[in-house]
């Protein structure tokens, strides 16, 4: 099992495995927003947003972009650089692992939910055995689309954006499954 080597690494995966976390990151990428804005179009309490926001700054997810004077007080604005999840490595065990994974699985359950019915369902699944030089490719590729969706992310209420959801997590496996060959 491997060990964190950055003690930041793994207090990162603990904090993206929170549905309302990774539900800011999304909405942060295209966009630089307030604990007040982004409450607003998630439809949560300012106070809880603002939480989140500041445990996933603290973690290097998000970065403050712009602090604006506004009615006395000062509005933060923050945004989610979407290489930043990369720092987070192969940190933490099998039990971290699991509290992520469970968090992208409820909010693709979620998202689900709002499937625009008769769209295209783009969709892969495979736990499968590569040689080690295709591994590295595909983690390429992977990364190449990661990057290409947040470079081309809209704010939410542009009017010819399409809503699209994407969750890909790729990582080895400690074995096979019973009756499979490495």
């Amino acid at each position: 099992m491997p060990e964190a080597t950055n003690p930041h690494d793994l207090a990162g995966l603990r904090v993206v495995a929170h549905p309302l976390r990774l539900r800011l990151l999304s909405l942060l990428t295209a966009e630089a927003l307030s604990a007040t804005e982004a409450a607003r179009v998630l439809g949560e309490s300012q106070a809880n947003v603002s939480y989140h926001l500041r445990r996933l700054a603290q973690v290097g997810l998000v970065q403050l972009v712009e602090e604006t004077s506004i009615r006395g007080g000062t509005a933060k604005r923050y945004r989610h650089d979407p290489e930043s999840g990369e720092a987070l490595g192969s940190a933490g065990g099998v039990e971290e692992h699991q509290a992520l994974m469970s968090s992208f699985a409820a909010e693709m359950i979620a998202r689900s939910a709002r499937y625009a019915s008769g769209s295209e369902l783009v969709f892969t699944e495979a736990e499968v055995t590569v040689s080690r030089e295709a591994w590295k490719r595909i983690q390429e590729k992977a990364r190449e689309i990661g990057k290409l969706i947040h470079d081309e992310a809209v704010p939410a209420a542009t009017p010819e954006g399409i809503r699209i959801s994407a969750t890909l997590a790729m990582f080895e496996v400690s074995s096979p499954q019973q009756g499979l060959t490495p």
